[in-house]
């Protein structure tokens, strides 16, 4: 059973093989966002809410979210930055943080089963992060690098991967709620990178059945038309076995080329949800009824 199930208080999402790719909104970071990271510090936390709310609208099924600012409390700051995206939206949330103490007062305070970001093959790390999230019942993004760092051969980063769904199972947790990260380089300066994360998705979703997902936008690090980029990036991933990644959906063009690979592939019946979003509303005549396009007969 490949289906890694995850919930909030309220709704459930299934990240599997069949099932449609899920878009883990990104936003909620502050790295990189000075003003973000500075309105959290001080406990302003209007730009986290409607982060929020603009990515669940956009149409993310999952949030991540992160606290990661240097010189604060990031325990305190996660959980209650989990706690008004709770209050907000309905949907499930990815708790991303490298602190374990952090990642505890995140599980602490959330409602449902969360998605942990993350732990590594660092057999140190192993030990701190699989027992939480055991204790909690949650699933585990797995990170295919451990103490040697990143290889750029995607054979060593199958094997750390493997070492870590061998490891959760030791603790109880079913390689169902394990979700890998293969890790995506930036291609413009790794050229290979992405044929490396295609063929390491491949081996992920034959061999170890288990599901996938990635920081999308790393791969167009550095490159103009980023956009671009993710959007061809995400396509051949999700073609490759792909079934998530953390991304902004706020981008209509990478929307796109999700829902566009969704009907390629087969994960969406009857192409309901393409119909759903790029459907022309009916224009309205006289009446109040959809007013219909008539065929001129020829003279």
């Amino acid at each position: 059973m490949s289906d890694t199930l995850l919930s909030s208080a309220s709704k459930e999402v299934i990240i599997g093989f069949d099932r449609p790719f899920v878009i883990i909104g990104e936003r909620i970071n502050p790295t990189g966002r000075k003003l973000l990271a500075e309105e959290m510090k001080q406990g302003d936390f209007s730009r986290v809410e409607a982060d929020a709310v603009a990515q669940v609208e956009a149409g993310a099924q999952m949030l991540d979210v992160n606290a990661g600012i240097p010189l604060a409390d990031e325990p305190a700051i996660l959980a209650q930055a989990i706690k008004l995206v709770q209050s907000v939206t309905d949907v499930p949330i990815c708790i991303d943080s490298s602190i374990v103490e952090a990642l505890e007062s995140g599980l602490s305070v959330y409602e449902g089963k969360a998605l942990v970001n993350s732990v590594t093959g660092e057999d140190e790390q192993m030990e701190r992060v699989l027992p939480l999230v055991a204790k909690y019942g949650a699933a585990v993004v797995a990170i295919s690098n451990d103490e040697t760092g990143i290889s750029e051969d995607p054979d060593v980063r199958f094997e750390v991967a493997k070492k870590i769904v061998q490891r959760a199972a030791d603790h109880g947790i079913p390689h169902s709620d394990v979700v890998v990260d293969p890790l995506v380089m930036p291609i413009g300066a790794i050229n290979s990178s992405g044929k490396q994360v295609m063929h390491l998705v491949r081996r992920l979703h034959d061999e170890l059945d288990v599901n996938t997902t990635c920081g999308a936008s790393n791969v167009s690090f550095g490159l103009p038309n980023r956009n671009g980029i993710n959007s061809a990036f995400l396509t051949m991933a999700i073609a490759a076995g792909m079934t998530s990644a953390i991304t902004s959906p706020l981008h209509a063009e990478v929307m796109q080329a999700v829902l566009g690979a969704d009907v390629m592939m087969g994960h969406d019946p009857d192409c309901r949800n393409w119909i759903r979003k790029y459907r022309e509303p009916a224009t309205t005549g006289e009446g109040g009824r959809a007013g219909r396009r008539r065929r001129r007969s020829s003279p």
